[in-house]
């Protein structure tokens, strides 16, 4: 028997506010660098919006930038926010702390595999992508057991880590991940249960219906085939 829309849960990967070192251009990677002015702004901003979903759970990242973001919708919704390391950004190494154009000029040949999306390149000596994947998910489907069906569930997360998370829960191949962009500071993804359950159980591929997004959508009350 198929779901009805309003029974098929939803995971909303949010990733945290500006930071200092956002602004600066700088490889954070699990570096705990917190929220500047602007990223508070924001997270506060994106907070009243996502609060209108109507999130029954919020897991983050511990590291402060997610967690702190994370917090303003716990404010507004009245829920706890669980924290599990697993949600953290790719262990960059040597990378951390860096500015872009420093890791370019220090590390020209790795830096020119990791942006072309090559298997098992790993970020400063860190963490390849497929590990932050793997990690990631395992994290989520742990926090999906207490959801219940037509529930929201929040991952404040990062960047990077969001965008592996998503192509790995949607099944894509590796070689097609690069297709994805990552998130913009406190902007979000959705990913939808299909229609009759995640395929496979909940490890199986789920529905992108949102990606990058800052604004709520417009409901869509007709199939649109063209």
């Amino acid at each position: 028997m198929s779901q009805s829309a309003g029974e098929r849960r939803r995971i909303v990967f949010w990733r945290h506010g500006r930071t200092r070192w956002n602004a600066q251009r700088r490889f954070q990677g699990q570096a705990d660098i917190a929220l500047d002015d602007v990223g508070r702004a924001q997270a506060d901003k994106a907070a009243a919006l996502l609060a209108a979903v109507g999130p029954s759970l919020i897991v983050s990242s511990d590291l402060r930038r997610a967690r702190d973001t994370a917090q303003a919708l716990a404010d507004l919704t009245g829920l706890e926010v669980g924290t599990d390391v697993r949600l953290r950004e790719t262990y960059a190494g040597k990378w951390q702390g860096l500015t872009f154009e420093e890791i370019a000029e220090r590390y020209p040949d790795e830096v020119l595999r990791w942006e072309r999306d090559e298997g098992g390149v790993r970020a400063g000596g860190g963490e390849t992508r497929v590990e932050v994947a793997e990690r990631m998910r395992r994290a989520v489907l742990a926090a999906l057991k207490g959801l219940e069906p037509g529930g929201t569930m929040v991952v404040t997360t990062h960047g990077g880590a969001a965008r592996v998370a998503i192509a790995r829960l949607m099944g894509l191949p590796y070689v097609n991940w690069a297709s994805l962009s990552g998130l913009s500071n406190c902007n979000w993804s959705v990913l939808e249960e299909p229609d009759g359950g995640v395929i496979g159980g909940p490890d199986g591929p789920w529905k992108l219906t949102e990606h990058n997004a800052g604004t709520l959508p417009e409901p869509q009350l007709e199939p649109v085939e063209n």
